[in-house]
């Protein structure tokens, strides 16, 4: 291809994301820090809403600037694959398809100048009427092309029961290092003819980059599906997640090596990180990915909390590179993304991958995970960093969608999360 069509190729690309759809989870403006989006009074939740009920969600984002600007947000109904669903917007969202997020506060006490906006979702003016995936889209100046960042909200009708357990493999060769979901479906309100108008998805520790899908079941027993072939929900156990307690740039933390109080931002540097995999297992309480924003200095953590650059370093065996492999910071600190977003850099003078991520006081926890440079579409891979032991305490989601005959987008009719030492 000529280096002229591979130029109108990229740039057709680029239309396409910016006029068509958008990236789940994704940031756009530059100038965006400290998104979370969470159930109501719970930090350490997915954003899932049931239909009809009085659930609410909260979001926060802060914009590092000095004035106040005009955010709308609006929502996209999209299939069990996160492709736009074929449906007007008013048959999805009563109410106003757009609305303004009106409180907004400028940041007090912190060195660094931000606007924090908030709002409380779904508002009654704008509010989603069909269960399914959708797109939160948060924009500038009622103008859905100034996208400023995108986040997943699932909405439920729980018409589906489900019953699930962890359980140890039954392959020898990872009944050590793996945890097997097993699950049955009840599905007696759903006018089901075929199991394969049904579509399920698991996912660990929040993490979509790794979701199972696209399984059938192994058994149907009258209004029962049975989800328990041997080698269809297996994951990676993994270890228990590594943190950064950044609640205090003043209170040097037990994670915290020093910090550099001359630059304006602080520039923080955490202890290196080493590979765990030849570590035994050692049980202790995690927040399995999740961040927390909040401050040991101040009354409110949303507004009154400052930033820093925080230095992220990993320190490899004999500190050589790890042969054909990227290696990426996992957790809600780079959205659970493999990407650019996540991937650590090797210095080859000192021997080391570092990160350098601009964040905001909180409770940091994450963990280390490689990617294959000649096969991408493999998962990402914490054998090398911290090892899998199945001991280890996860978080699975199971989603549930399902098509009617003459439905037009996947409805979400059946959500829960297990942690694997409370049902095994």
């Amino acid at each position: 291809m000529g280096m002229k069509k591979m130029a109108v190729l990229l740039l057709l690309l680029g239309a396409f994301d910016l006029f068509g759809q958008r990236l789940p989870d994704h940031v756009y403006a530059p100038t965006i820090q400290g998104i979370k989006l969470f159930q109501q009074n719970n930090q350490l939740s997915q954003p899932i809403l049931q239909l009809n009920s009085s659930d609410q969600l909260e979001l926060h984002f802060d914009d590092l600037v000095n004035y106040p600007k005009n955010y709308f947000y609006t929502y996209e109904l999209c299939n069990a694959d996160w492709t736009p669903a074929n449906m007007n917007v008013f048959d999805y969202i009563k109410g106003f398809n757009q609305n303004r997020i009106s409180t907004y506060r400028v940041a007090s006490i912190a060195a660094i100048h931000y606007i924090h906006y908030q709002v409380v979702l779904p508002e009654r003016n704008c509010e989603p009427i069909k269960s399914g995936n959708y797109l939160l889209k948060v924009f500038t100046d009622g103008d859905t092309a100034k996208l400023a960042f995108t986040k997943r909200i699932m909405v439920v009708d729980k018409q589906v029961s489900i019953g699930a357990q962890i359980q140890t493999p039954f392959d020898n060769q990872v009944y050590r290092t793996h945890q097997k979901l097993q699950f049955s479906l009840g599905v007696k309100a759903l006018n089901l003819f075929n199991p394969q108008q049904l579509k399920v998805v698991v996912f660990q520790n929040n993490r979509w980059d790794d979701a199972v899908k696209d399984k059938q079941p192994v058994f149907v027993r009258g209004d029962v599906l049975e989800y328990n072939g041997e080698q269809d929900f297996i994951f990676a156990a993994g270890k228990e997640y590594r943190w950064a307690d950044l609640q205090s740039f003043r209170f040097e933390s037990d994670r915290i090596a020093r910090v550099d109080r001359s630059k304006e931002p602080n520039e923080v540097f955490i202890k290196p990180d080493q590979p765990r995999n030849a570590v035994a297992y050692i049980n202790f309480q995690d927040r399995n990915g999740y961040t927390e924003i909040n401050s040991s200095e101040s009354v409110n953590p949303w507004w009154q909390s400052d930033y820093a650059w925080v230095n992220f370093s990993y320190l490899p065996n004999n500190r050589q590179p790890i042969f054909g492999k990227t290696l990426h910071l996992i957790g809600e600190i780079t959205g659970n993304q493999i990407g650019d977003s996540s991937l650590m850099h090797y210095d080859a003078t000192q021997g080391i991958y570092t990160k350098k991520i601009f964040l905001k006081q909180g409770y940091y926890s994450y963990t280390y995970a490689t990617k294959d440079i000649k096969n991408p579409l493999e998962p990402a891979d914490i054998s090398f960093t911290d090892g899998n032991y199945w001991e280890t305490e996860n978080e699975y989601t199971i989603l549930v969608y399902y098509r009617s005959f003459s439905g037009r987008h996947d409805e979400l009719v059946g959500a829960t999360t297990i942690n694997s030492r409370l049902h095994r």
